[in-house]
């Protein structure tokens, strides 16, 4: 994590920095791609549960291109899901520069490699068992901050891009359109949110309200709302439209990817990342279904109070089911030791592909609900990795008593 120290008093011993986080809006070119991914893996797991599906998504002015590569039984339309994701974004009006109407839909679609396919299938390849999707590094993290256990920054600016969002499709503010980013600067101090340093919003807007209108309308319907009162001040900064004026945007303002915003996905900046992208993968991917185990151990150890802070790593190889390693790290914070925790939580928690899915209840078309407003430190039940329900087991092998 990097800090922007702010002040310094040896004397007093009190330490302060600046940490900022970022979310953007459904309507950002980036979401619209993860939201365009998403939704044509829930039409094919829907249909058939075990699909394998890798799908990408470019969006730029008037064009959709969707590549990748989907093995299933699930037979869909997918320019229709295209086009149906677009208009429940927001974007139906031609003069945007993008509209769900008008814009083209390339596909090229290849099947899942049958040497990947191999590995992850039950059954087949070197190792019997299913095994990861592919190599790599996923990491999950939670803390003290908020009652979601999520860093604050992230938190805070999730809540304004969503907040952003609501008030868009209610036409509180018929002049809003569907892009849109937030970014939150809190100042700690001993290592604990103090106060909301700066706030920024930038907003596609029609082409006809005045700035004067625009900032008023953000900062009571949209800012003030949100951000807890106790930590604004007369010395919060604000940011709003800061260039003065944002018509041009969404895909025909730039060219959106999926997988391009994996920080806004995950924490903000807080704790670290793999690098693997979540959208348009199936869980047989431990880019995502392991990063989503990762938060659901880091979540439950600092529920059972274990930690403070606590990250988890964990590792695959193509084809492997049980993961290389497995590192719990809490920055100090832990309650006991961390050696003991990595055993217990290793113990407790199912690690492979299929135990994961099974556990998390992964193969179900969820995963539209995840692609704009972060993955994580979000309600409901779709969300099974936001569970607490490990505590006790955690306090009972860790020798404490359970919580009240």
């Amino acid at each position: 994590m990097v800090k922007k120290p702010i002040h310094s008093n040896s004397h007093c011993d009190v330490k302060k920095y600046l940490f900022t986080s970022e979310s953007v809006t459904m309507g950002h070119p980036d979401k619209v791609s993860d939201c365009i991914s998403d939704a044509i893996l829930d039409a094919m797991l829907e249909q058939d549960p075990k699909s394998r599906v890798a799908c990408e998504t470019m969006v730029t002015t008037g064009v959709v291109i969707v590549a990748g590569e989907i093995t299933t039984k699930a037979i869909v339309d997918i320019p229709q899901i295209v086009r149906d994701t677009i208009k429940k974004i927001g974007y139906t009006d031609p003069y945007m520069g993008f509209d769900y109407e008008n814009c083209a839909v390339m596909v090229n679609l290849d099947k899942q490699s049958p040497d990947i396919s191999q590995g992850v299938t039950e059954g087949k390849g070197l190792h019997k068992e299913q095994g990861a999707g592919d190599q790599g590094i996923m990491f999950g993290y939670a803390c003290k901050e908020t009652p979601q256990l999520m860093p604050m920054p992230i938190q805070l600016a999730h809540a304004l891009t969503i907040k952003l969002e609501k008030v868009r499709q209610s036409k509180k503010l018929p002049w809003l359109r569907p892009d849109g980013k937030s970014q939150i600067t809190i100042e700690y101090e001993n290592n604990k949110p103090k106060r909301i340093h700066t706030v920024v919003i930038s907003t596609q807007h029609g082409p006809a309200v005045k700035y004067n209108q625009l900032r008023k309308g953000i900062l009571e319907k949209v800012i003030l709302p949100v951000l807890p009162k106790k930590l604004v001040d007369k010395n919060t900064i604000y940011h709003i439209n800061p260039t003065g004026k944002f018509v041009v945007g969404g895909p025909h303002g730039d060219c959106g990817l999926t997988g391009r915003k994996i920080i806004v996905d995950t924490y903000g900046g807080r704790g670290s990342h793999g690098g693997g992208a979540f959208s348009g993968k199936d869980p047989s991917k431990v880019d995502r279904t392991a990063s989503y185990m990762a938060r659901y151990m880091a979540k439950n150890i600092v529920a059972a109070g274990l930690a403070d802070q606590c990250e988890v790593q964990l590792s695959y190889a193509i084809g492997v089911a049980q993961p290389i390693s497995v590192l719990i790290d809490t920055e100090g914070t832990a309650k006991i030791s961390e050696a003991k925790i990595s055993e217990i939580a290793e113990k407790i928690f199912p690690l492979t592909p299929k135990r994961m899915i099974k556990h998390l209840k992964l193969d179900r078309p969820i995963y539209s609900n995840t692609s704009h407003g972060g993955h994580f430190g979000r309600k409901g039940d779709i969300f099974t990795w936001e569970k607490i329900d490990m505590v006790d087991k955690l306090r009972k092998a860790a020798g404490l008593p359970a919580k009240k």
